[in-house]
């Protein structure tokens, strides 16, 4: 809906949660667009989400911390391609460990220290079309 993008509101679309594994510490979230016209865009990367959160809408967990998107801003920035079709991935990890990344880590950053440390992911792809 386009309340989720820069035609709307722009705020980041509710998520539901499930099945996280026991053993999970904490959880982090990339959404990204690999259809811009300069390769991969990164809308959000969040991560030290409490594990048994079961949904975010509008309001992230407190202990959660966002890093920049490829806009160099902190937190969500909402779909808004400048034509045709775009996939918008939202990828969720689990992980074994909470982590120490520090708030100006961007996606990279956060694959980086995720190596090792990832016990199940799950993704859903949004389609957004001008």
């Amino acid at each position: 809906p386009s309340k989720y993008t820069c035609d709307g509101e722009g705020v980041c679309p509710p998520l539901n949660i499930s099945d996280v594994p026991d053993t999970a510490k904490s959880i982090a979230i990339i959404v990204d667009d690999p259809d811009a016209p300069n390769g991969d865009f990164v809308h959000w990367v969040v991560w030290n989400i409490n594990p048994k959160t079961l949904s975010i809408e509008n309001v992230l967990p407190n202990e959660a911390v966002e890093g920049y998107n490829s806009m160099n801003k902190l937190g969500w920035f909402p779909p808004c391609p400048p034509m045709g079709t775009h996939h918008y991935h939202f990828k969720l990890y689990a992980l074994d460990i909470i982590l120490s990344t520090p708030k100006t880590s961007n996606k990279s950053d956060l694959i980086t220290v995720m190596e090792g440390h990832i016990i199940e992911s799950a993704s859903l792809v949004g389609l957004y079309s001008r």
